[in-house]
């Protein structure tokens, strides 16, 4: 299971700058003018991670499979979108459709690049996205909820389940408040309720500072202040130069390696987006390793072995017995497989065990 991520931003901010360092494509058109993403380009990337490469050379295995992500470029949306300006209800309908929003601010000055609204201070034009996407949703919610109420009072047994979820998501929104606050300690069947109405403002958000290459190491006032501004909310912020990002997916290893030192970067700015979009999600990491393969899987924190099988393949849920189960730490200090059974570190859990990230698992199951 991978995530669907939809990069979002007002025009001009290197939201497709940096889907194409993500992707290492020129998939997305970036030029300085607004709308030039016409269509959503979506691009799929190897979510990086050493284990993995650890547990294949221990393994022997003759194949490495990473876990995957998507990334969604969407087109930039500006003020007025929720009511159609620019080229608004298109891209409000390609935002329904990911797992999260990644929103690129820009915190670098270029006047070689216009800004929509004339100045650069990201946590306004945060503003402004967030405003658009609320007001999308509270239209959205107002049309819908009157014939919900209705139903409730006939004793609808889905209105009655759904108008709480409803209700209290539309007075946040009449607050000017984000849905996603509902997500604090929600229940989980109150989650899959608020998930089924699909509402913008439900997803979690990952702020992207997109600063220039001077500022890709320390930041800078406008990354600060967004910082801040996540801190407040509850949300996750990153700090990436878009520009650097680009010059290094046309680098070999090497090279890039060389490059980043030069720039004071220890990583790749993808490696920091995507454990941030880790987290956001609540998503962790098991793995499968034998001679033929060594494979990352990803599943949400909390599940139980069964839900990692089925990861796998449906028949191996449906058809559950046990998981012979391997902490990360111990396969590697050990030497694999074999001789963490024989020190007694090769665990067989049942339906009711929990994954945890790092787990080397091998399931039992009978069709």
């Amino acid at each position: 299971m991978g995530f669907k991520c939809g990069i979002v931003g007002l025009p001009n901010v290197g939201k497709s700058t940096l889907f194409n360092a993500l992707t290492k494509t020129a998939a997305a058109q970036a030029a300085n003018y607004p709308f030039c993403t016409i269509e959503p380009n979506t691009g799929e990337v190897a979510v990086p991670d050493a284990r993995l490469f650890d547990i294949a050379k221990i393994a022997t295995s003759k194949e490495i499979v990473p876990t995957r992500i998507n990334f969604v470029d969407i087109a930039g949306l500006v003020r007025g979108a929720s009511q159609g300006e620019g080229l608004g209800n298109q891209f409000l309908a390609n935002i329904r459709e990911v797992d999260a929003i990644v929103h690129v601010l820009r915190c670098f000055e270029d006047d070689d690049i216009t800004h929509v609204e004339g100045k650069i201070d990201p946590v306004s034009d945060a503003e402004t996205v967030e405003t658009e996407l609320m007001l999308s949703d509270l239209e959205s919610l107002e049309r819908r909820i009157t014939q919900m109420r209705k139903r409730a009072t006939g004793n609808d047994k889905e209105a009655k389940l759904l108008l709480p979820m409803m209700e209290d998501a539309l007075k946040l929104l009449q607050d000017s408040k984000p849905v996603r606050l509902l997500l604090d300690g929600i229940a989980a069947e109150d989650l899959k309720i608020l998930k089924s109405l699909n509402l913008l403002t439900s997803k979690p958000v990952l702020y992207v500072c997109n600063v220039a290459e001077d500022h890709a190491a320390e930041g800078n006032e406008h990354s600060a202040a967004v910082e801040k501004m996540a801190a407040e909310q509850g949300a996750r912020s990153v700090l990436i130069s878009a520009a650097i990002e680009a010059e290094i997916a046309q680098l070999d290893d090497e090279e890039a390696k060389e490059y980043m030192e030069t720039m004071g970067l220890e990583e790749p700015g993808l490696d920091r987006l995507i454990r941030e979009g880790y987290t956001l999600l609540n998503l962790i990491t098991f793995f499968t390793a034998g001679p033929k393969e060594a494979r990352a899987w990803t599943v949400k924190k909390g599940s139980k072995a069964p839900q990692a099988a089925g990861e796998i393949h449906t028949d191996f849920e449906k058809g559950f017995i046990r998981a012979q189960t391997i902490a990360f730490d111990d396969y590697i200090s050990l030497g694999g497989e074999t001789a963490a059974k024989e020190a007694g570190k090769a665990r067989d859990e049942g339906k009711e065990y929990v994954v945890h990230d790092g787990d080397v698992m091998l399931f039992k199951f009978n069709v």
